[in-house]
């Protein structure tokens, strides 16, 4: 299986991509993730929001993926 990188941004939108695609309601995720429906929300709506861990948990709950990572780049100033 080829790999494809991702972005924050991506994971927010997969995240909420596959709870949907699964039939799953927000106050739903929020009991499997045992997290608030306002994280849930968060996770889905705001990718400056520090919810990497959750919307990686949600991807792989939600959908047949599993994420790897983190990556980092270093870049010259």
């Amino acid at each position: 299986m080829k790999q494809q990188d991702v972005t924050e941004e991506d994971l927010v939108v997969l995240a909420k991509r596959f709870r949907k695609q699964s039939g799953i309601r927000r106050a739903q995720a929020a009991r499997d993730m045992e997290v608030s429906q306002t994280s849930i929300f968060h996770a889905e709506e705001s990718p400056a929001k520090g919810l990497t861990r959750l919307r990686v948990k949600m991807i792989e709950k939600y959908s047949p993926y599993r994420v790897k990572g983190p990556v980092f780049f270093l870049e010259k100033k």
